[in-house]
């Protein structure tokens, strides 16, 4: 008889048909529409009582750790960017685990918005305990001659620069025992060709990541991150072309993309106090890759 675990994977697609979406994408356009939680999920209360905020969480993998925050206890603070209908359905899905939702549009490659977005939280839920810093975009190119300035600036205004602004604007409301996550990737381990100005980023976003987990060790803060592997999330199919759409993930030694209910356990560990004695650490979600760092 086969475990939770074994049907789940055999529902999940093994890989996505051929598709493409314009611009960020939208997550209600995609086939097959991404997991946000898996049926085998079991919550345990872990952050009863807890606010997060977390960035990019309209759809992909921060809408899924936006909804297993939610089921855990937390009330959450939804940043995103344009996709107003995809936020909508995030806030549907944290308010029906009982929870509440604050959704916050706006640009983090702007600090003015951070700082604001950051106000917004406190006034609305009164405390901040977690951060998940997790907006990103990407724009696969050939070759480093056709990635324009105007392209550079906006990668590291939205990847890595948003991080530093969202940060510092949280800072002044954590206290110890607080969290903070970072969204890096598997590229910034292993480099990839196409993505030049986006896997830049998420090397910039491993050191971040424990450069500041030293410089807040001693305020008891921890800092770490989560490198994911190929998630099937609408940057996918808004960004790479259809036949690499089609082949997405296969390449995995797990041989399929993953999903972002995959990814969202690694962010409750991380934001839970069962990860107490862990700061300045990386977890790999990535089918099975092996990557050293």
């Amino acid at each position: 008889m086969p475990t939770n675990e074994q049907q789940a994977n055999e529902q999940r697609p093994q890989s996505p048909p051929a598709q493409q979406l314009d611009g960020h994408g939208t997550e209600s356009e995609m086939t097959p529409r991404p997991e946000y939680i898996s049926p085998t999920y079991k919550a345990a209360g872990k952050l009863e009582g807890m606010t997060a905020v977390i960035s990019g969480a309209d759809s992909g993998i921060g809408r899924a750790v936006a909804v297993h925050y939610a089921r855990e206890g937390a009330d959450v603070a939804v940043l995103y960017f344009s996709e107003h209908e995809d936020a909508e359905e995030t806030k549907r899905l944290i308010e029906a685990e009982g929870k509440q939702c604050l959704l916050i549009v706006g640009d983090l490659g702007d600090e003015s918005f951070a700082q604001e977005a950051i106000k917004r939280t406190i006034d609305k839920f009164g405390k901040l305990d977690i951060v998940v810093n997790n907006a990103a975009e990407q724009h696969p190119q050939e070759s480093l001659i056709d990635i324009t300035a105007d392209q550079l600036e906006r990668t590291f205004r939205t990847n890595i620069f948003s991080m530093f602004f969202l940060t510092k604007a949280a800072l002044p409301h954590l206290k110890a025992g607080s969290s903070i996550i970072n969204t890096t990737s598997i590229t910034a381990y292993r480099g990839s060709p196409e993505l030049l100005d986006y896997s830049s980023t998420k090397g910039a976003i491993v050191s971040f990541t424990r450069s500041l987990s030293m410089s807040l060790a001693e305020q008891k803060i921890r800092v770490n991150g989560v490198a994911p592997g190929p998630i099937w999330t609408p940057l996918i199919p808004s960004t790479f072309p259809e036949e690499k759409v089609e082949s997405f993930g296969e390449s995995q030694p797990l041989g399929r993309m993953g999903q972002p209910s995959e990814l969202a356990p690694a962010y409750v560990y991380l934001a839970s106090p069962d990860s107490s004695y862990v700061s300045g650490q990386v977890i790999h979600v990535n089918g099975g890759e092996v990557i050293n760092g």
